[in-house]
């Protein structure tokens, strides 16, 4: 006894920690299963995401951590504070899941600083919130008094939307010697109460009996719900009806017309009079299909009210009872198929974006985080996405239907400063449905351009008597420019090399000697290891070419070097012209001369 109950607790122990190694697999990959039961107040707790999935807190509040739902109702939602994910919406399993076994909402965990989405499931478990209630509250029974005993009457069903334990248990009848309570069990594992006829009418006796039926649930407490039953006793009628098939199938396209006529249920019934009236009533049904199908009780023919949905409901299964004017009855079950059409476009939604990028960022940076849905089933509800046509972007699989857009290749701002991405996606249907969303991202500028001269060589002429503020070299440039001036008038004339006391040259040697300064002095500015100009960005006269010219900034991007108030005859390297007005009382000769 005492082995037998070490292997008991060894067998707990061992279940115990394939629970735990469950849980912290699916912690692992990303994957969160909680249960909690239905009906809790808003903000109760379910379960502590940030510990199963080893999250910091700070990574959580400052990284912009949400949860998000399919569909219009978020009902979770994260306390960014704890970790803990809480109830955002009281929940009514009932109202979600009907009469599923299983309800289980889904929904992720977007952590935007770190571009990762976490799946997580939650069970909502059943409690005893519902009592068990029948359809008709009063029912009323006609039986001829020739009927023979042990005849069975369908009696009603009651319904319990709960499950397990919480759902209808069990029936009992309250009444008289001439009935008993015969409750059989369908294939559906449902239990159907039936009224059997225990002991002889007579009408003569008793023209009514009343009786009670009660159905409760398992729950503890028990809740329990009563219909009453009242038996008429007439003369005989010695034909029942009979459907001429046990089970009507149909298929129907959900965008069938409200009004169309599905099907029509018949039955033979060879007796005349009231005995051989018929009458047609619905029954075990739902109060969903209550509303969207409609049975002529005279007729049989069913038809729809309400527009179908296959995305909400694609089966509808209800029974048809068929009853004399003498009591007796027969029923078929009824299967409606709602068939599915392409009626929903993909809907995208841009859980996490970034509104700029840096023109270095390496290939594959995530950009954007996209969550891609279509509600339709089948080819219908099979999305492909695309990206817009010469974009540096692609699309990658994230986690099921989301995708993740990255860039393709380096980004390179000065040919392209921002692009609008349109995130395109289109279903299997035909014709294909097709949406899309725009992206918008702009490329911020890194320095990765050095200044570039136009041309190798400049030079230009000037003579001795030229005004302050005279220009003396100009050259188009991509880059902001500046200008070359003569911070002082020329001196006497005579000096051999123009560089002594401000003097101006005044013979052919020293305007050469000057001209070559100038060269000299912009191909020191090109160069990237020179500091002429003070910095990366800048250009700078060397102070050894004299006090008579300076270099200054211009807004029309463009390298002048000038003398204070003067003009001057411009020339490249190749002899061609290239002076331009500078702007105020500034000007430039337009004159052609001669080396």
């Amino acid at each position: 006894m005492c082995a037998a109950r070490e292997g008991r607790w060894c067998r707990s122990q061992r279940a115990l920690l394939w629970c735990v190694l469950v849980a912290a697999w699916e912690a692992a990959w990303g994957q969160l299963r909680y249960s909690v039961p239905e009906e809790l107040p808003k903000g109760s707790f379910v379960g502590d995401v940030a510990e199963d999935l080893a999250l910091e807190l700070a990574a959580l509040g400052g990284r912009g951590a949400r949860v998000v739902s399919q569909g219009r109702t978020q009902y979770f939602a994260l306390h960014a504070s704890s970790g803990h994910l809480v109830t955002a919406e009281r929940i009514d399993r009932e109202q979600l899941c009907e009469s599923e076994p299983q309800c289980v909402l889904r929904c992720e965990l977007i952590v935007e600083g770190e571009m990762k989405v976490y799946a997580i499931e939650v069970e909502i478990t059943d409690i005893n919130d519902n009592t068990p209630s029948f359809e008709e509250l009063q029912v009323h029974e006609e039986m001829i008094e020739t009927t023979a005993i042990g005849s069975r009457f369908t009696l009603p069903e009651a319904h319990d939307p709960d499950v397990g334990a919480n759902s209808l248990q069990s029936y009992a009848l309250i009444g008289d010697e001439h009935f008993s309570l015969s409750v059989q069990a369908g294939g559906d594992g449902e239990k159907r109460p039936e009224l059997v006829l225990a002991k002889a009418l007579d009408r003569e006796e008793a023209a009514f009996h009343e009786l009670l039926l009660r159905a409760s649930d398992g729950g503890d407490p028990s809740r329990t719900g009563t219909a009453r039953i009242r038996v008429a006793v007439l003369d005989a009628n010695d034909n029942a009806p009979a459907f001429s098939q046990a089970v009507y199938t149909v298929r129907v396209p959900e965008d069938v017309p409200v009004g169309s006529t599905l099907l029509s249920v018949t039955v033979t019934d060879p007796d005349d009079g009231s005995n051989g009236e018929i009458k047609y009533t619905l029954r075990k049904t739902t109060k969903k299909s209550s509303k969207v199908f409609q049975l002529e009780q005279d007729t049989g023919v069913i038809s729809l009210v309400r527009n179908l949905d296959f995305e909400d409901d694609e089966l509808y299964e209800f029974e048809v009872q068929a009853r004399d004017g003498g009591g007796l009855s027969d029923k078929a079950r009824v299967s409606i198929s709602v068939t599915d059409v392409n009626d929903n476009a993909p809907e995208i939604w841009v859980r996490s974006a970034l509104s700029e990028i840096s023109e270095d960022a390496a290939p594959g940076t995530v950009v954007a985080l996209v969550h891609v849905q279509d509600r339709d089933s089948g080819a219908n509800g099979e999305v492909r996405c695309s990206l817009g046509e010469s974009v540096p972007f692609r699309l990658e699989r994230a986690l099921d239907d989301y995708y993740s857009v990255v860039t393709a290749r380096e980004l390179d701002r000065e040919r392209a400063s921002e692009y609008n991405v349109t995130v395109r996606a289109a279903d299997g249907g035909s014709p294909s449905l097709r949406s899309g969303a725009v992206l918008a991202l702009r490329v911020l500028d890194v320095n990765d351009n050095a200044p570039v001269f136009a041309e190798a060589r400049y030079s230009a002429r000037v003579s001795e008597n030229n005004a302050e503020g005279a220009l003396v070299l100009t050259q188009a440039q991509p880059n902001p420019d500046w200008r070359f001036s003569q911070t002082q008038r020329p001196g006497t004339s005579g000096s051999q090399n123009g560089e002594e006391g401000g003097a101006w040259p005044n013979n052919q040697f020293d305007t050469e000697m000057l001209q070559a300064m100038i060269l000299a002095s912009a191909n020191e500015a090109a160069d990237v290891n020179a500091t002429l100009g003070g910095g990366t960005g800048t250009m700078g006269l060397s102070a050894r070419y004299g006090p008579q010219f300076t270099l200054q900034h211009v807004p029309d991007y463009r390298q002048n070097v000038y003398i204070p108030g003067s003009t001057a005859t411009l020339t490249n390297a190749a002899g061609k012209r290239d002076a331009k007005p500078s702007g105020g009382n500034k000007k430039k000769s337009g004159k052609k001369e001669k080396k």
